[in-house]
């Protein structure tokens, strides 16, 4: 049916669904299916395992001369050089093992390999491990699991895997299916173990890298992690991403491979994920509020806050918003209000008191709304500060008795796209001044909105949405009302 149609053709073999000229449409669309919600893929068309006998390989860290009996689905290197570099790598990692025991181990191919020394610079308050192959693919990260990371006994585990699948032509789920297999893995041997999984970064066409390919990939990533709780996705892609959705050429000389800029970028996106891991920023906010200020958070745990029922306008709006988009998120439905009074973390563990903070985590799965609210109401004028930080493309927000100031990743997500003195990735401040019901609100002394009206009394809310958002300094000071 669709032999004459070439173009269509590839398109459906390079997002992965299985074809033959003879398959039907709807066949393929429940292959499709199937295997986003969980089903085994085949292996990727143009990487079908080879049926020739296994050969004993050299020494534990060769690589096997055939895909027979090797765990896993779609292409694993074997060029001259990339047989020399993985053996060569994997050997002198084995005589670190006892060296590199706890530590946070960053995997992957030559994105991971290329930060070198200057990752443990990047990280001066972690112990790390480098494990990472230029070239390498996600089955070849699933074959030397064993040795290369679960010997070491990791803290925690940085993830970034895939592009070189795509330019092997590997489908995106086959990338993915591997995925939940080093999940499992990592999951198997230590339960309790954290894991940073990085989205594939943007490269180029001009690479077999197209943008179309890495955003699928990245979508199967999410939807394969969602029922990960110990795994959070960090969006390096539009970390990264140009106008175009490509690597910008200022932090990918080569289309392909950041360079000190961008592994700059890159490590700063990381630290806030680690830090809510405990792994760093370990040390208690010493700030004291400014005379006439009091704090609404007392920097150890979420006294003081809580949830309140969800308003008839609140499940209106989210029933507008699934109706005009299926993705949109689900508003938090809360009949009964509760306080977290003692609590360092809200029971579902979406919000943590930490070190001064209260941390918004990742959601699994991408989006998912959720609030905090202060148990005492503010009908005065008043003057609130705080300070956030966002994580890339990262969603959240200030309620102000009701209405909601964004608080994101603002360069990225909006919806203040211009602001001058905004530092992402990094703690900026707001400055809210409510007076007679109307709020000027600012970050980093640009203006916001200029007269937010607000009603005549109600709490102080934050929200998480998505990404990881985190919230300190958290300060009011009220005067009498008019």
């Amino acid at each position: 049916m669709f032999a004459s149609f070439p173009s269509l053709r590839f398109l459906l073999l390079r997002l992965g669904f299985p074809f033959t000229p003879m398959r039907s449409f709807s066949f393929l669309a429940l292959s499709f299916l199937g295997l986003t919600v969980g089903a085994a893929p085949a292996a990727s068309p143009t990487h079908a395992p080879a049926h020739s006998p296994a050969v004993a390989p050299a020494s534990p860290f060769t690589i096997p001369a055939s895909d027979e009996g090797l765990p896993g689905a779609g292409p694993i290197r074997r060029y001259p050089w990339f047989q020399k570099l993985w053996t060569e790598r994997r050997t002198t990692w084995a005589g670190q093992v006892e060296r590199d025991q706890q530590t946070v181990v960053f995997l992957g191919d030559s994105i991971t390999q290329g930060w070198g020394a200057t990752l443990a610079r990047s990280f001066p308050d972690l112990k790390v491990a480098n494990r990472g192959i230029s070239g390498d693919t996600s089955r070849g990260v699933l074959i030397r699991l064993r040795e290369d990371v679960l010997a070491l006994h990791p803290t925690a585990v940085v993830l970034l895997i895939g592009t070189n699948d795509l330019e092997e032509n590997a489908a995106p789920w086959t990338v993915a299916t591997n995925l939940r297999l080093i999940l499992a893995a990592l999951h198997e041997h230590n339960p309790a173990l954290h894991v940073i999984v990085c989205a594939v970064m943007p490269s180029s066409p001009t690479k077999k890298r197209p943008a179309f390919l890495i955003r699928r990939l990245n979508q199967l990533i999410l939807e394969a992690t969602v029922d990960q709780p110990q795994v959070t996705v960090l969006d390096t892609w539009k970390l990264f991403a140009d106008a175009q959705n490509d690597a910008p050429l200022a932090e990918f000389p080569d289309l392909l491979h950041p360079n000190a800029a961008g592994y700059a970028k890159f490590a700063a996106a990381l630290r806030p994920l680690l830090a809510t891991l405990g792994l760093s920023e370990r040390a208690p906010d010493t700030f004291t509020p400014e005379p006439g200020f009091v704090s609404l958070f007392n920097g150890h745990d979420l006294t003081g806050w809580g949830t309140r029922p969800t308003t008839e306008k609140e499940i209106a709006t989210t029933i507008r918003m699934q109706a005009a988009d299926i993705s949109a998120p689900l508003w938090p439905v809360v009949t009964q209000p509760t306080n977290y009074d003692g609590l360092t973390h809200s029971p579902d563990g979406r919000w943590l008191a930490q070190a001064g903070r209260i941390v918004a985590t990742t959601p699994p799965g991408g989006r998912r709304i959720q609030q905090l609210w202060t148990t005492r109401e503010f009908p005065q004028n008043f003057i609130l500060k705080l300070e956030f930080r966002a994580t890339p493309n990262a969603d959240g927000g200030v309620y102000l008795r009701g209405p909601q100031l964004q608080a994101r990743d603002y360069l990225i997500a909006g919806p203040y796209l211009k602001l001058a003195h905004f530092r992402p990735l990094d703690w900026n401040e707001l400055i809210i001044t409510v007076t007679d019901g109307v709020a000027h609100c600012t970050c980093n002394g640009e203006v916001l909105e200029a007269a937010l009206k607000l009603p005549a009394s109600g709490p102080i809310g934050l929200e998480g949405d998505r990404g990881q958002l985190e919230y300190r300094r958290i300060r009011i000071s009220t005067a009498p009302a008019p």
